[in-house]
């Protein structure tokens, strides 16, 4: 039987070397959010990551109470057409689930501070290329369609025509009033 323990899995972004300084923007928007352990290069395994010793290699990081890890790996290959650059997709994501259009409001303006670029239907990427998704809880219960699966159509179409999602908005579509 596995170990158990407060957190099993941590999600680790790999940076090409702004790790520390997204760790620092992250936990400045998001309620009990820290810093913890930073950790350095040294010469060991020089000849493999060819980085400097005392350079950050990693920043351990809580947000809203979730652990994370910042990797500064670099890229393992100088060509920047290569396969084995590592890039964040949409493929992967954070969803923030959000009680009201204020904290819709607060988090989108945040996480596209810097150079973020909006997306569609909720969804956007910060200036690190880490794609958010910033959805008021009440649209999980409206697309889910309990008991009103008209007006869980009505708010799937709505939201699929906003780029941030606008509550008011939604609530109307599902209940057919706007």
């Amino acid at each position: 039987m596995p170990l158990s323990h407060s957190s099993l899995i941590t999600p680790c972004l790999w940076f090409d070397h702004e790790g520390e300084e997204a760790a620092k923007f992250y936990t400045s928007i998001f309620p009990d959010s820290e810093i913890g352990q930073v950790s350095y290069y040294t010469e060991a395994g020089h000849d493999h990551h060819h980085q400097p010793a005392g350079k950050v290699l990693t920043v351990n990081f809580t947000l809203s109470g979730t652990p994370f890890l910042a990797l500064n790996g670099g890229s393992p290959d100088p060509n920047p057409d290569s396969n084995l650059n590592f890039k964040f997709t949409e493929a992967i994501s954070f969803q923030i689930d959000c009680k009201d259009q204020d904290e819709v409001d607060y988090y989108w303006s945040k996480l596209l501070e810097g150079g973020g670029k909006e997306g569609h239907c909720g969804w956007l990427k910060d200036r690190f290329g880490v794609s958010w998704q910033v959805v008021p809880v009440q649209l999980k219960e409206w697309l889910g369609g309990k008991g009103n699966g008209e007006g869980g159509k009505r708010a799937m179409e709505r939201m699929m025509g906003m780029v941030k999602l606008n509550i008011e908005g939604l609530r109307k579509a599902y209940e057919g009033t706007g």
